[in-house]
């Protein structure tokens, strides 16, 4: 019993609240519901990959949701004021996103910063800016966007939402390099001990400037689908996935053998608060006491995940 406890106990707790929400509701369950969890997490699952990739390098990447704001801002800026095709638009979009990863890069590797107030420092930079830029925090709307860019949102690929598509292959393209690629290892046996990879000859430096770099361009993508979406640029926006990637991450760090982030563990975190964020809302329970039940579930999820990890 112990031994299945530690190597399989989150999943025994994802199951039991699948099951409970299924009884409570029969709605849960069904297929357009379950698509709905899916699709709802999308653009969490493709910043939780971006903070995955820092913290297994061992760092922590509190901008993922500037990213997530400057690459929707620039997507839409270029849009509306210089007229740009929607793939150009999105391009830009990406290199708005790149941009953030370089302050950081600058802030860790260049002045020797810690990731954790590297990071903060670029949230409250990031923050300000926008805030400056819309004239207090207005938003930028975009009624007539090419539908191009709008189908990043609402469109399907064989009757697939685009953005489950979009974050599939972000998935994929981030397992095979993280877990997969000579690369990956590198990530890792940084993230495990710098100073010891550093005299095996890995460039640590530059591995941690691409990391920064991919990361926020990886959140860029998501500020796309979620400007498509609402077909505006909402800032500050981006803020509200942080603690949920952060989340995500450790949740998935718990289910690997040696507690390490890993791209799998990442996926099931972020369906796991998908789940809990839908089951609550079927139950129809007032909005505050929902918050309050979402953060006791996922501070027992998290103290669950540490025992788990003592016990294996």
């Amino acid at each position: 019993m112990t031994s299945v406890l530690a190597r399989h106990g989150f999943l025994i707790i994802i199951a039991g609240f699948f099951a409970f929400f299924s009884i409570y509701n029969p709605v849960f369950m069904t297929f357009g519901n379950q698509l709905n969890i899916v699709e709802g997490s999308s653009i969490l699952l493709i910043l939780a990959l971006g903070m995955t990739l820092v913290v297994a390098m061992g760092g922590i990447d509190l901008s993922v949701g500037i990213a997530f704001d400057i690459g929707a801002a620039f997507a839409v800026v270029a849009l509306k004021e210089y007229g740009f095709a929607w793939p150009m638009a999105c391009l830009v979009g990406v290199v708005g996103g790149v941009l953030v990863g370089l302050l950081n890069a600058f802030l860790v590797v260049g002045l020797k910063v810690s990731p954790f107030m590297a990071t903060l420092g670029t949230f409250f930079i990031g923050s300000s800016i926008q805030r400056v830029f819309t004239n207090g925090g207005g938003p930028i709307s975009y009624r007539q966007m090419p539908q191009g860019y709008r189908d990043l949102a609402v469109g399907d690929v064989f009757g697939i939402p685009t953005e489950i598509v979009i974050a599939a292959v972000v998935l994929i393209v981030y397992f095979i390099f993280l877990e997969r690629s000579i690369w990956g290892k590198r990530i890792h046996a940084i993230g495990l001990q710098r100073s010891a990879a550093n005299v095996a000859g890995i460039r640590v430096q530059r591995y941690m400037v691409v990391a920064f770099l991919v990361a926020s361009a990886t959140c860029a993508i998501g500020g796309l689908i979620g400007s498509a979406n609402i077909r505006m640029f909402t800032p500050l926006a981006g803020f509200s996935y942080l603690l949920d990637a952060i989340a995500a991450v450790f949740i998935g760090a718990s289910m690997h053998a040696k507690g390490r982030p890993n791209v799998i563990g990442t996926l099931v975190g972020v369906l796991f608060l998908g789940m809990i964020a839908n089951g609550l809302n079927l139950m129809g329970l007032n909005f505050n006491l929902k918050d309050a039940l979402s953060g006791l579930i996922l501070v027992g999820a998290l103290a669950f995940a540490v025992g788990q990890r003592r016990l294996r």
